[in-house]
């Protein structure tokens, strides 16, 4: 399976917030253009407009023989300034005139591509108080080619170019005039709009991070449904869920069902594998009890037996449906240190217990006994001189901690101190179970086992997490 490259986020959060970014900044980008480009338009007409009146005025002054008659050729306001950016000029067989305030001009870039030879039309005398109406004898707008050029001096002019067909030859019209009272407006039009832009990004970002946080909403709470599932204060994860989440939620309770299934199943099974055991048993006690066999062999016998009965009677309560009450922490740690300390009379250990007196957990007081007596009898085993037992809710759970100042296993060796029959020490008695059975306690309780180095004693320190609530 290909991985995800570096730069796409992991989270659905991060990555739908990138594309959302990207989506709205290409957006943003393309209305800035597309407007741009309307407004560089509109402002252009304007000019466009102007260059084709004086261009007009020049078409119906053109005589026939392609001279120009200049009591026609009347300037525009604009183009009567000497030295201004305005001008005009007429190029035809007959030679070149121009409006006399043209100034040197570099290139006239827009290519012209003169028309086919046509009769040229009627000129009609013109009204001199306004440009000339489009018409008949009037430029085509068709015909009319736009070009940019630059002065001598680097002034970026705009021109508009008409070629007027005469029975000697083709005149070409130019009309030429400043692009800066087109880039100006046009300037100051687009700071206020990327001002407009700008705010409208934000706003977009905004809309986006409160819509991405609402909308994933129901997922978190999916999450926090779950973890109730995991430490057993729900059964089941809510049904009312979102449409898109509504088949997933039924397959995780599909699920969780069919877990619950199999786990009863699994329990059924050990109950009758201790129910058979038990018949066994009592025969063998029996027979030990006449033939006057060890009472440590005795012991041992009954000591399966009663294992056999504990593991009976919680599979039949679970298979029942019966409810586990909360065990209290404190007696079942204040029985076993007068156990422990009866059997080690002769080891003086400094016992330290700091946890609150009705701090409890969802777990049965069988089970809660052999798991802290396990790790109590180990950490009383190895411990040079002190033991500490402390204890205390954290979230859902609660943590109960043993630590020895003994001296204690390595990061290595943690690992294989869980493994069922493995004995790190192998002086003094034991089989190595204790702390396999431990933590296969917890973990059918929904809790954990870990181990550790203790920071104050030195020694081992191992931590128990069992669940308050079923």
């Amino acid at each position: 399976m290909k991985k995800p490259l570096g730069l796409i986020p992991r989270s659905l959060f991060g990555r739908m917030l990138v594309i959302a970014g990207l989506s709205t900044g290409l957006a943003l980008l393309f209305a800035g253009i597309t407007i741009g480009n309307v407004l560089e338009r509109f402002v252009m007409r304007g000019l466009d407009e102007r260059l084709d009146a004086q261009v007009a005025v020049l078409a119906r002054a053109v005589r026939p023989d392609a001279t120009l008659d200049r009591t026609r050729a009347v300037d525009l306001p604009e183009f009567d300034v000497p030295g201004s950016d305005w001008s005009w000029q007429v190029e035809g067989p007959a030679g070149r005139v121009d409006s006399g305030t043209t100034r040197p001009l570099r290139q006239i870039e827009a290519p012209i591509t003169p028309p086919a030879p046509r009769p040229a039309p009627p000129t009609p005398r013109p009204d001199l108080g306004r440009a000339p109406p489009p018409g008949p004898g009037g430029p085509d707008d068709r015909k009319l080619q736009p070009g940019d050029t630059r002065d001598r001096g680097g002034e970026r002019l705009h021109s508009r170019t008409l070629d007027v067909a005469t029975p000697r030859g083709t005149v070409t019209i130019t009309a030429i005039g400043p692009r800066r009272i087109v880039e100006e407006p046009l300037r100051e039009a687009m700071i206020p709009l990327l001002g407009s832009l700008a705010l409208l990004g934000g706003g977009l970002a905004l809309a986006t991070l409160l819509q991405l946080r609402f909308g994933l909403r129901p997922l978190r709470d999916l999450r926090t449904s779950l973890a109730a599932v995991r430490v057993g204060t729900q059964r089941h994860v809510p049904d009312d869920q979102p449409g898109e989440l509504q088949p997933l939620v039924t397959e995780l309770n599909a699920l969780i069902d069919q877990n619950a299934a199999g786990l009863a199943h699994a329990r059924q099974h050990v109950a009758n594998l201790a129910h058979g055991l038990k018949t066994p048993l009592a025969a063998l006690s029996l027979k030990l009890a006449e033939a006057n066999a060890d009472d440590d062999v005795r012991d041992m016998v009954d000591q399966i037996d009663r294992r056999v009965r504990h593991h009976l009677g919680r599979a039949r309560a679970d298979a029942t449906g019966g409810a586990r009450t909360r065990t209290p922490i404190a007696p079942a740690v204040d029985d076993l240190v007068a156990v422990l300390r009866r059997i080690h009379a002769d080891r003086p250990i400094a016992l330290a217990i700091d946890f609150p007196a009705d701090l409890a957990v969802a777990i049965d007081p069988q089970d809660l006994d052999e798991m802290i007596g396990n790790l109590l009898d180990n950490a009383w085993h190895h411990a040079r001189g002190a033991v500490a037992i402390g204890a205390a809710a954290d979230g859902p759970l609660v943590s109960l901690s043993i630590a020895d100042d003994g001296p204690g296993i390595g990061d290595a060796a943690i690992a294989q101190a869980m493994l069922p029959g493995r004995r790190l020490d192998e002086q003094g008695d034991g089989h190595g179970f204790g702390l396999s059975i431990t933590r296969e306690l917890a973990e059918l309780n929904g809790g954990t086992v870990t181990l550790g180095r203790s920071p104050d004693l030195g020694g081992l320190l191992t931590r128990l997490d069992l669940p308050q609530h079923r």
